[in-house]
């Protein structure tokens, strides 16, 4: 338990760290006045290292162990995120955010981590709790804002906080988390041995799944709070507050994703997870329409939009079923 517990801590100030631009990017595209494809590509700069190290990460994580490599994976971030304070230049800011997407990589450190010290029937819940920690997109949405707004505006001071934060992390969860050397892969398999299970069908379909549930929440975590303030003009504050009505139930139901996935099977609760969130995408996607009938009375107008309420519900909804999904 105490294993579950910090690695579940520290991979929610990791993936608090991992979303840090879906808040900071804001102000830094205004400073910078970058377009919209330049502050998307800032955005998925972390994402893309993130997902790139999980490959190696997760081999190191066999070979070595998962406390000594999260530990040292928390450290290596640090000093890049605290960094992002001087940034000055668009090209300083996209260097940075690569090394800050090493935070990203945690979570193929933790999974087979905390996996290893509980018995399979337990593992699907065990994986739900410790993927909870997807809620730190939601910390961001909340606690960036704060920082920003407390600093009269600054927001050097966000990375500044966030990489004390992550320090303090590393050192508790050494200090809490335990090594089992029975856990670690025998050595002498190769690279090609290794990734032989790519032959396998199953594990593109799987890939597949998981581009959904996880890749669709990381891409809507980032962008959600700019969408919000670009829609329907809302402050930053109340952007990134709506923001995290998708976030947060996207992280903390994640542990329901492992009971249900237990239960019912995981191929059946993917299923039902893919037809909520297809039908959710295709009204959240349908465009404003404003459209004219003439009728025996004279023409009538007609507008279909969804106004930030109904917008909200659905996007709650897409949060719970790609927590469920993310898990199952």
């Amino acid at each position: 338990m105490r294993v579950l517990v910090s690695s579940t801590f520290a991979f929610t100030i990791c993936f608090a760290v991992w979303m840090i631009f879906a808040v900071l990017g804001i102000p830094i595209k205004a400073q910078l006045g970058l377009s919209e494809t330049e502050f998307g590509l800032l955005a998925a700069m972390p994402v893309l290292t993130g997902s790139l190290v999980r490959v190696p990460l997760g081999i190191w994580t066999d070979r070595y162990g998962g406390r000594p490599v999260f530990f040292v994976l928390m450290l290596l971030a640090v000093v890049p995120i605290w960094l992002l304070s001087y940034a000055t230049q668009y090209w300083q800011f996209l260097v940075l955010a690569l090394f800050v997407g090493l935070t990203g990589g945690s979570f193929s450190v933790g999974t087979p981590y905390v996996a290893r010290w509980f018995p399979r029937s337990k593992q699907g819940l065990a994986m739900g709790v410790f993927g909870a920690g997807n809620s730190g997109s939601a910390i961001t949405k909340f606690v960036a804002p704060a920082l920003i707004a407390a600093a009269g505006g600054a927001w050097v001071i966000v990375p500044q906080v966030y990489a004390v934060a992550l320090l303090v992390t590393a050192i508790l969860f050494w200090l809490f988390s335990a090594s089992d050397p029975s856990h670690r892969v025998a050595g002498g398999a190769s690279l090609s041995a290794q990734f032989a299970m790519l032959k396998d069908p199953r594990v593109w379909r799987y890939c597949q799944y998981y581009s959904v549930v996880f890749g669709g929440y990381v891409a809507l975590a980032l962008w959600m709070t700019k969408y919000y303030i670009g829609e329907y003009g809302f402050d930053m504050k109340l952007a990134a507050l709506l923001a995290a009505c998708f976030s947060l139930p996207g992280g903390v139901l994640r542990a329901l994703g492992g009971w249900i996935s237990d239960r019912y099977g995981a191929y059946k609760t993917t299923w039902w997870v893919m037809w909520v969130c297809w039908v959710a995408f295709f009204i959240l996607s349908y465009p404003q329409t404003h459209f004219t009938v003439l009728t025996t009375g004279g023409p009538r107008q007609f507008d279909i939009a969804l106004g930030p309420t109904s917008f909200t519900v659905l996007l709650f909804v897409v949060g719970i079923a790609m927590a469920i999904g993310k898990a199952s």
